[in-house]
């Protein structure tokens, strides 16, 4: 399977400007910029595209494996925030903040080691396997 997304740069990279688009169109030409990147200009930028794999990915995985183990999820919602270290020009970290409601016969315990284990087993958090990757889990019993 492969998946594909094109990007397309016009200039120097402060004045300069681009388009992503990805195979599905879901983003279709979307701008990315010096400012889009570094400051709080209009559309998208690397970082926050990896946090939003990131974060669709690692939700996925955990629902998966909750599957798997016939615990039938009713709400995820992570929130993944890459952290960019400027002097460095490195990733440095990606926080995933989980909150979950409660599922029938799943202990708050064994829903943390479940989300741990898909963390671990997400194909995003192989990718970034030399980055920093922390979890913090809200479960409501």
């Amino acid at each position: 399977m492969q998946r594909t997304a094109k990007a397309f740069w016009q200039g120097d990279i402060k004045m300069g400007q681009g388009t992503i688009s990805t195979q599905s169109q879901v983003l279709d030409h979307v701008q990315y910029s010096f400012n889009t990147r570094f400051a709080d200009g209009i559309g998208t930028n690397p970082e926050e595209l990896l946090a939003a794999a990131h974060a669709g990915c690692f939700t996925m995985a955990l629902s998966h494996a909750l599957t798997q183990q016939n615990f039938a999820p009713a709400e995820l919602n992570t929130t993944a925030t890459v952290t960019l270290d400027m002097s460095t020009g490195s990733i440095t970290k990606v926080n995933l903040e989980l909150s979950a409601t409660a599922i029938e016969d799943l202990s708050a315990e064994r829903f943390g080691e479940v989300a741990l284990m898909a963390k671990n087993n997400c194909l995003i958090s192989k990718a970034l396997s030399a980055v920093q990757i922390e979890l913090t889990v809200s479960y409501q019993e």
